[in-house]
């Protein structure tokens, strides 16, 4: 009999425990229970639309798009006309991105056009109900990284390799233009930087932004570079170096110390002894004793050191992408092809080799591939920094050299988030 009552009670407890089993799976099964995730973009609560991606067909009109998306040919009319003012909807280029807003009922109608003409603005044409225009832009993340490299090859190999922005070796031959010639770089070449990065949406990337500071070590020569505002009001900087010199270099006036202009650039030159027809005279000659020294107008890399014709001895340097300079009619030339010269440095002498009447050296100027006359040309200036703001600079940049040299070779790191 207590047998029969042990085994009831069991039941009963058993039956109790199914119940306060099933009550608590149900209460766990309420409260995981999942929300829907309401994603958020433009402006817009996505959910509540259906979402169609694509990109601009070469050739395709805003028409086109709207009509594919079950919008009536009058509406597409009156949506064009309204928003005309604010934006040419014919402006619409070919791979950029959109986005229709449609209706999620059966007739599945655009709402809304939000085209993006880079990875930063975007454009919205709301016509739910009247047409409004609106442009925006996302918010752009400023981080400071850093960055360095060795050169095996070349200066843009060294930037790939470590996966960085190639825009970033684009902006330095600009900063060091007139200091290093980056066609002739050397093996084991380096340089470090620090940087500004723009992202969107934290994690894409939308360009660079400063070159805050930078290091160049070339031929064992170190070259350093910080960014500073000369004025902030007409926001105005420029590049110097860790002893407040412009890394910008004016041409010197003249190939020689001292002379004088005996004939200048005249495309319209007439020459008694031939026959006064006209022989374009594409240099300037400076006038000089046979032994005088002639120097090099700017820092650059000698491509032509030779005798040829009528040039005689001449030497031709290249000071980057845009400037060449050429001396002509030497005497004994002092430097050969591949060598780098800075502005000053002796190249050779003057002398009386080609086709010549006298002792002088013709100095002609190249820009872009094409002679020029150099005291016509607007050329780069090298404006020093002003004397007042010399403590401002050294301040400045006693920060940025402390974290330059402490860069190691071929390591890149975020440093800190600005905004």
């Amino acid at each position: 009999m207590k047998n029969i009552i042990v085994i009831l009670l069991g039941l009963v407890v058993l039956q109790s425990c199914k119940k306060d089993t099933a009550a608590l799976t149900e209460v766990i099964e309420k409260e995981i229970e999942v929300k829907p995730v309401i994603i958020e973009e433009f402006g817009y609560i996505l959910n509540n639309y259906k979402v169609i991606k694509d990109t601009i067909e070469s050739g395709e009109s805003f028409g086109e798009i709207l009509e594919r998306n079950h919008v009536d040919f009058p509406e597409i009319y009156k949506i064009a006309a309204a928003a005309k003012d604010t934006f040419d909807i014919r402006k619409l280029r070919a791979g950029k991105p959109y986005m229709i807003l449609a209706k999620q009922d059966t007739t599945e109608k655009a709402q809304v056009f939000i085209y993006q003409p880079n990875k930063v603005e975007y454009l919205i044409v709301d016509f739910t109900d009247s047409v409004q225009t609106t442009f925006g832009r996302k918010k752009v993340k400023t981080v400071v990284k850093s960055a360095s490299g060795i050169i095996e090859s070349s200066l843009s190999e060294a930037i790939g390799s470590q996966d960085l922005n190639y825009i970033l070796a684009l902006e330095m031959a600009d900063i060091y233009a007139w200091t290093i010639d980056f066609h002739h770089l050397q093996k084991g070449d380096n340089f470090k930087l620090i940087y500004e990065e723009k992202f969107i949406d934290d994690t894409t990337s939308v360009g660079i932004g400063n070159i805050t500071a930078a290091y160049f070590e070339h031929k064992n020569h170190p070259i350093y570079a910080f960014n500073f505002i000369t004025d902030s009001v007409k926001k105005v900087n420029d590049y110097y170096d860790e002893n407040a010199k412009t890394l910008r270099r004016k041409f010197l006036k003249s190939p020689i110390k001292f002379s004088r202009v005996s004939s200048r650039y005249n495309l319209r030159r007439r020459i008694k002894h031939y026959g006064y027809k006209v022989r374009p005279h594409k240099g300037t000659d400076f006038a000089a004793n046979i032994g005088t020294p002639i120097r090099s107008t700017a820092n650059g890399t000698v491509t032509e050191s030779r005798y040829k014709g009528a040039n005689g001895n001449y030497v031709k340097i290249k000071h980057n992408s845009t400037y060449s300079t050429q001396y002509l009619h030497m005497k004994k030339r002092a430097v050969k092809r591949g060598d780098y010269v800075k502005q000053g440095d002796i190249i050779g002498y003057v002398g009386m080799t080609g086709s010549t009447a006298g002792p002088h050296v013709c100095y002609r100027f190249w820009k872009n591939g094409r002679q020029v006359d150099p005291f016509r040309e607007k050329l780069p200036t090298a404006e020093p920094i002003k004397e007042n703001l010399i403590d401002d600079y050294f301040i400045f940049i006693a920060p940025l050299k402390e974290q330059i040299d402490s860069i190691p070779t071929q390591v890149i790191e975020t440093a800190i988030v600005l905004n």
